[in-house]
């Protein structure tokens, strides 16, 4: 009986030592995460805008991680891991690509989602490994490897016909959300100002032609510039605004008697305009799926 208990806690112990020994997926915190301090941080930045752009582009999404090392693992199962952690690329189009550095281990790895396996072929990934990262890796040079790498295959899903970007989402005006103080100030003193020269309906029409027109030029989306014009013109009707050269003095901010009869009352309301992940300061996968395809290598 002691001998069975022995055998049967040495199989489970050497079944969860494997797990003990993973290391842990790292937080997806942007298009470059370096856990080792290697690149510098025009670096960084450098490569993010480049992905960046090709995400707005095309909707692909590159993401590069350099890790000190995968422990136990292989670099192809702790990829596998990171990649389906991350889910780099579009949902249903799968269109993500992982580049992993065990920078200790000296491996690295190209892993591919499902829709990029025609462009960025197990053949074609070896190729970028041997040809563009490796090379420059082996004497020294880490950030010149991975630009490398990176704009080959920029360049390959380039060539790729894949489903057009969707375009950016935009949201509806919320009223707790109006917190901004500079737009606030600005909605209220072209709003005052306009009613004033024409009066209440037509200078509330005018803000919100103003503040939809802006907003046209800024986010680019007629959709939500119609939205949030129609939005500050009623917020303009409704809460009223500052009057300067209000009409009659009876009727301006100041009447007979003194004081301050009061202006904006309860100013309310705002907008957002839809961005991405990326645009806010944040970067998150998109839901894309990876079967394993890509290739390894080592310098």
């Amino acid at each position: 009986m002691t001998a069975a208990r022995v055998i049967l806690f040495a199989f489970l112990l050497g079944f969860m030592c494997p797990a003990w020994a993973e290391v842990a997926v790292p937080q997806l915190t942007g298009r470059v995460v370096d856990q080792t301090g290697t690149l510098s941080a025009g670096d960084v930045a450098s490569l993010n805008d480049r992905l960046k752009d090709l995400e707005t582009r095309k909707g692909s999404q590159i993401a590069v991680l350099i890790v000190p090392t995968t422990g136990e693992e292989t670099i192809e199962q702790f990829s596998i891991r990171v990649a389906e952690a991350w889910k780099i690329g579009r949902k249903k189009v799968d269109d993500g690509a992982l580049l992993v550095v065990a920078k200790n281990d000296r491996h690295l790895r190209i892993e591919v989602g499902y829709g990029l396996e025609g462009v960025l072929s197990d053949v074609v990934t070896h190729r970028i490994i041997d040809e563009d990262i490796t090379p420059k890796f082996k004497a020294g040079d880490f950030a010149g490897g991975i630009s490398a790498g990176i704009d080959r295959m920029i360049r390959l899903v380039n060539g790729e016909q894949l489903p057009a970007p969707e375009p950016e989402h935009w949201q509806a005006p919320n009223l707790v959300d109006f917190a901004n103080p500079v737009v606030i100030f600005g909605v209220i003193i072209v709003a005052g100002f306009l009613r004033g020269l024409l009066g209440r309906l037509l200078g509330s029409a005018a803000t919100g032609g103003i503040v939809g027109a802006f907003t046209w030029m800024l986010a680019g989306s007629l959709a939500t510039a119609l939205v949030v014009g129609l939005f500050a013109g009623v917020a303009a009707l409704i809460f009223g605004g500052l009057n300067f050269g209000g009409p009659a003095a009876g009727s301006g901010p100041y009447r007979r008697g003194g004081g301050y009869s009061g202006g904006w009352v309860g100013g309310g309301g705002g907008w957002s305009s839809g961005s991405s992940s990326s645009d806010s300061g944040g970067f998150s996968g998109g839901g894309g799926s990876f079967g394993g395809g890509g290739a390894s290598g080592s310098w």
